[in-house]
């Protein structure tokens, strides 16, 4: 374990360190602050208002605070994800860089040099990860808070879940590269697309229903939903409060992915922990027989 610990440490230095891949992992957060407040804003709050009539009053800290709370859960629901991919380059830069030979002919066990990788990917992310949950709960206060203890502790639960499975799937898809192009066409890919496929860009209640259902089958849309009904939460209460038509909240509900729905039918937020636990053990038990398959090949080889 102290082995453990020294490689953990070691690559959680070398991702600090390393100005460039920091920056990388922060451009995601960065693009969606930048669109937020050219689009999403205003796209965020139509979805909003064309829920009620056009003389309907509305306080503006509910709107404000709805909004803040809409794009707190969308650049979550992708940072975790891209933050873990940035912070796990750091095992393609052994590789390129040859520090993963040296590794290799080291009496370290091969699966402690693995497993530092995926835990220090996990510690970084989750500390950069916090910190910008901090900045956005600063943010939410001073625009309208709704928030509870127990939904703030639920949202720190919720960005542990995302980072881990963030983490689970950039070891899958990162562990077989071999050089930096390959590194940057993997960063570029999930940077780039993964919001859209998650609905953290736009709702996915947006699209057509045949794409709805078919990103249904995809854990991404749950981790999303997840984050949102905890970050909304306490402004959905608000609404019933002070007098919302159920119907208008449901709706409200439905257009911005607090609701989600398997072919109709309405996914429980218990249900979506257990679709993306059972993601993140599946992707993990799925990673070991990879790895147990490709190390076996290579002793035959040998």
């Amino acid at each position: 374990m102290r082995t453990m610990g020294y490689l953990i440490k070691r690559n959680m230095k070398l991702f600090f360190k390393d100005k460039g891949m920091l920056i990388s992992s922060l451009i995601t957060p960065i693009i969606l602050l930048v669109l937020y407040i050219t689009f999403l804003g205003r796209v965020y709050k139509d979805i909003f208002i064309q829920n009620f009539p056009e003389s309907f009053e509305i306080d503006d800290k509910l709107i404000n605070g709805f909004v803040s709370s809409q794009l707190f859960s969308s650049l979550f629901a992708v940072s975790c994800i891209t933050i873990s991919f940035c912070n796990n380059l750091i095992m393609i830069q052994d590789k390129v860089t040859g520090a993963n030979n040296d590794f290799i002919t080291s009496p370290v066990r091969k699966p402690l040099i693995i497993g530092s990788y995926y835990f220090s990917t996990i510690f970084s992310s989750s500390i950069i990860c916090f910190l910008a949950m901090i900045v956005c709960f600063i943010y939410m206060g001073i625009v309208g808070w709704y928030l509870s203890v127990i939904d703030v502790l639920l949202i720190m639960l919720d960005i542990v879940l995302l980072v881990l499975f963030g983490t689970t799937l950039s070891t899958i898809l990162c562990y077989p590269l071999k050089t930096q192009g390959q590194m940057s066409a993997v960063g570029t890919m999930i940077s780039s697309g993964y919001g859209f496929i998650c609905g953290a860009y736009m709702p996915i209640s947006q699209f057509g229903s045949v794409l709805q259902n078919i990103l249904s089958f995809f854990p991404s849309t749950y981790a999303t939903s997840l984050i949102r009904n905890h970050t909304m939460r306490g402004i959905i209460f608000e609404m019933e409060e002070i007098g919302f038509p159920n119907e208008v909240v449901t709706n409200i509900k439905n257009s911005v992915d607090y609701n989600t729905y398997f072919f109709g039918n309405l996914v429980e937020v218990w249900q979506m922990y257990l679709i993306l636990g059972g993601f993140i053990i599946i992707f993990i038990m799925f990673f070991i027989v990879f790895y147990k398959i490709k190390l076996r090949n290579r002793k035959k080889i040998s």
